[in-house]
């Protein structure tokens, strides 16, 4: 990679995105509901974890490849799927050749700014994400157009109470890129000329059309006419959750299990993962980070289903610290985006080389040769640090 566009940590491309974005477009990366209580606490919690390493005995060559639900990976983390990626050009097709390339998979959000096909041709190890949106007849078309498309797994996202508001205000995505809307967001692009110059060059503004949704023979739905039935949706029941994952007949992961309750119905609903979330704290704000809620979780169902973390994930040594409390692997949101947004294709490359050189040095510390021998013993736990969400109360109260 050239030097001009490499950066050493995840903080860096943090950086280099916020200098390079229009400001309501990197607001929207960082952007977390109300307060951003829970926002902060999915990074700062994992400050809060130690390591117990060893001195002598360090193995030589450390194994970092997994599989999640089915799919081999050469490290222990993994695409989260994420909406509409304004950040470049290329988007998801984008990231979609980066993980290709550092052999990992990568979810694609229903709400994706790049049809399916064409990301599956970048990366054939592809989870489709989808939301409860419109009905299980148009659900089902999704599903089959995934299932066409060579999709290997299926992920349902759940954990999203339409919650607007924020403290420090939210930047307004417009409904569509048409010519009042370019001249209104004109004065922040044009601080911006290494942005614009890539937009620029395709001739075209940011797709803010999601193809994903698109029903047969129809083109993909702005943006917000998607939102709008999602909101209009009445939410899934389990029964709901069961039936998706009988019409799936593969893989397939529940995004946003807080709960050791929500976790035991997941498997009774017969799911093969779930995934620690709270949406990178764009849900109920006030929700713990996941990591406090890993480890009960891990502990409850972890040897019945595949066990993922999702939110927080900065540096490699935070997928050790997940994976020791009962992680199977991670996802990883905004940490990619800022890599999109900082130099394409080659910054997600850079994020995730970042993320595995981390987790091999954190291997090597702990003497370990595989990230498959982490465990408890590794971490320094403080006292109160956990939540067991969904727990019944000694004495059953």
């Amino acid at each position: 990679m050239a030097r001009d566009i490499w950066f050493e940590t995840v903080a860096v491309a943090q950086q280099r995105a916020k200098r390079r974005l229009p400001k309501s477009v990197y607001a929207a990366l960082v952007a977390a509901s109300e307060k951003g209580i829970t926002v902060a606490d999915n990074v700062e919690a994992f400050s809060e974890l130690g390591f117990a390493p060893h001195v002598v005995g360090a193995v030589e060559k450390r194994e970092l490849a997994t599989t999640v639900m089915g799919q081999d990976i050469s490290l222990p983390v993994i695409i989260s799927p994420t909406g509409v990626q304004a950040v470049h050009p290329h988007g998801e097709v984008a990231v979609a050749r980066a993980a290709a390339a550092r052999g990992t998979a990568m979810g694609l959000s229903s709400f994706a700014s790049k049809p399916i096909e064409d990301v599956i041709a970048a990366n054939p190890k592809l989870f489709f994400q989808v939301y409860w949106l419109g009905g299980r007849d148009a659900i089902a078309e999704r599903v089959e157009r995934a299932r066409a498309a060579g999709a290997v797994g299926l992920i349902v996202t759940t954990d999203w109470t339409f919650s607007h508001g924020r403290d420090w205000g939210s930047p307004k995505i417009p409904e569509r890129m048409n010519l009042a809307t370019i001249l209104r967001l004109s004065p922040q692009a044009v601080t911006r000329p290494g942005w614009l110059w890539q937009w620029g060059k395709t001739l075209r503004p940011p797709n803010l059309q999601v193809p994903n949704q698109a029903r047969k023979g129809e083109p993909g739905p702005p943006f917000f006419a998607a939102y709008g039935e999602w909101m209009g949706t009445p939410p899934p029941t389990w029964d709901d959750i069961a039936w998706l994952r009988e019409l799936w007949g593969g893989p397939f992961m529940l995004k946003g299990v807080m709960r050791v309750d929500d976790a035991k119905r997941a498997v009774d609903a017969g799911v093969s993962a779930i995934s620690v979330s709270n949406h990178g704290g764009n849900n109920l704000d006030g929700t713990p980070a996941a990591i406090r809620a890993l480890p009960a979780v891990a502990d409850a169902v972890g040897d019945q289903i595949e066990v993922l973390l999702d939110g927080g994930i900065r540096r490699g040594s935070d997928v050790v610290k997940a994976l020791a409390l009962g992680a199977r692997a991670v996802m990883i949101g905004r940490a990619y985006l800022w890599g999109l947004a900082a130099a394409g294709q080659p910054g997600v490359e850079n994020v995730l080389d970042i993320l595995r050189a981390g987790i091999d040095c954190a291997l090597m510390g702990l003497g370990h040769g595989s990230v498959h021998d982490l465990n408890a013993d590794d971490i320094v736990v403080p006292p109160e640090f956990a939540r067991a969400l969904g727990v019944p109360a000694a004495g059953g109260v």
